[in-house]
């Protein structure tokens, strides 16, 4: 399997470049990013199966980035501006990344020729609404901006998709829709915090990271659309605990 791992200097996609290389069935990963990318501390396994494939900005692919592209069986999409974040920020701007970069991606990928059947993984968060006559009571603007998101994304693996009665879609999308990631005892404490108080949930690095691979990699295609923070929790488990990552 060729994966391509977008966005791939965050700590999410970094942990994801850290399990794919330790992971039998990904033979290559491409580390698509702003700068260029190497094998993380840890990482082990084959460090040869990564590619650093580096773009000035999300929503401009070259030719010489769309031929690296070609052929690849899955793309984990993890480009975005955090809610923190976005706040500094012209809206304008966190429409560009969180939504315009990713269709741009999506109309590339399909341009380049990837493989079929092809998996977009579009990672997300709880918060995010796709119901857009809904006003969201936390950060209405953003939550409305991510769930479009999700909306264009499976619209456009639908369109794109070659019909068929007696197999899964050959070009298919899914969202994991995240809630607080937990990597170290500093932020599980504060996610604990958080669930007790507002009842958000939360999901361990290294299970987020399994789920997603798991997802992209087994022969069945996605389990479910969207993948819930608890489905994250408990794919990521499962997997880890078969030793798959």
């Amino acid at each position: 399997m060729k994966l391509i791992i977008a966005g791939a200097t965050g700590f999410v996609a970094q942990e994801l470049i850290r399990q794919s290389l330790r992971h039998p069935d990904i033979k290559s990963v491409v580390a698509l990013a702003r700068r260029p990318v190497a094998a993380p501390p840890g990482a082990g396994a084959d460090g040869s199966k990564l590619k650093s494939v580096v773009v000035k900005d999300y929503d401009d692919y070259p030719e010489e980035v769309r031929r690296e592209l070609a052929g690849a069986d899955a793309c984990i999409w993890t480009v975005a501006i955090t809610p923190s974040k976005s706040k500094r920020l012209p809206f304008e701007e966190v429409t560009r990344v969180c939504q315009t970069s990713t269709l741009a991606a999506l109309e590339a990928l399909h341009e380049a020729g990837v493989g079929r059947p092809f998996r977009f993984l579009y990672m997300s968060g709880t918060a995010a609404e796709r119901d857009q006559s809904k006003t969201p009571s936390w950060m209405p603007e953003y939550s409305l901006l991510r769930g479009e998101t999700e909306n264009r994304v499976l619209a456009f693996a639908a369109a794109h998709s070659t019909p068929s009665a007696s197999a899964p879609p050959d070009f298919s999308a899914c969202v994991a829709k995240a809630g607080l990631i937990t990597h170290s005892y500093a932020s599980s404490l504060f996610a604990l915090g958080l669930r007790l108080a507002m009842g958000v949930p939360s999901v361990r690095l290294e299970e987020v990271a399994a789920a997603m691979l798991q997802q992209v990699t087994t022969a069945h295609g996605f389990e479910k659309e969207p993948l819930q923070n608890e489905d994250l929790v408990r794919i990521g488990r499962r997997a880890l605990g078969e030793g798959r990552a």
